[in-house]
């Protein structure tokens, strides 16, 4: 089974190649497939005929370009997608969607699949556009994420933050058993403060309040129910 894989050079796509065993794994760049042109996905798709296409490519960091170049964050976050979207439904290639818990209002935490959904900053928003898409093809396949960087490098760790933090090596293990599931999945790791994930792997870590730091109000509990995550790996 052939797998495409866009945003290889990425921070999760670097992980994907050095931890993935799955092999037949294809990892286009911006010039062999721009997912900005139509002609460029189709003409990549036509000549390697891939039947799963995972999109990890698009805008992330730093997350305030977001907010300084919206048309940036649409065309990358929301107009890619759409491209993807229109040229897997017409060669009946499943799509897999990474997303963010961003997605969700971020005020009570144990948020399901099916719950409400409210962005609170223009990243998430971009993403959710690219869910909107996605959501259209019933073929496809998007997972919500929290994940992280191993080695959790910061010497600071936000304590009144709730977050299901997974470090990238992990969610790709995982990969192989979700590959074939339809729909949305929350994938993460444990509801927690950033502070104690962090202090796992680095006892000499320092607490701080995200509320303190940061003067703009944002919600703070973005954890998710993993229900559905974990029937999948444990069936």
């Amino acid at each position: 089974m052939k797998i495409v894989f866009l945003g290889g050079n990425g921070r999760f796509g670097k992980n994907f190649k050095k931890v993935s065993k799955m092999k037949n794994i294809l990892y286009p760049n911006k010039k062999n497939l721009n997912i900005l042109n139509v002609s460029s996905i189709k003409n990549y798709l036509i000549k390697n005929k891939p039947k799963i296409l995972i999109h990890a490519a698009g805008l992330s960091r730093p997350m305030n370009i977001h907010e300084k170049n919206i048309i940036q964050s649409i065309n990358k976050n929301i107009i890619g997608t759409c491209n993807l979207v229109k040229v897997c439904s017409s060669y009946k290639i499943k799509l897999i969607y990474l997303s963010t818990s961003y997605v969700y209002p971020g005020t009570r935490g144990n948020y399901k699949e099916s719950d409400s959904l409210l962005p609170y900053n223009n990243y998430a928003w971009s993403k959710l556009g690219g869910e909107c898409a996605v959501q259209m093809y019933n073929n496809s396949l998007i997972i919500r994420l929290s994940m992280t960087e191993k080695p959790f490098i910061h010497k600071h760790a936000f304590n009144d933050q709730i977050t299901n933090f997974i470090f990238h090596e992990d969610v790709v293990k995982i990969f192989p058993k979700i590959l074939k599931s339809k729909g949305i999945i929350n994938v993460g790791g444990k509801s927690q403060s950033v502070f104690a994930f962090a202090k796992k792997y680095n006892k000499n870590i320092k607490g701080i309040k995200f509320s303190k730091l940061i003067k703009t109000k944002i919600p703070l509990n973005h954890s998710m129910n993993l229900r559905k995550l974990n029937k999948i790996l444990h069936d």
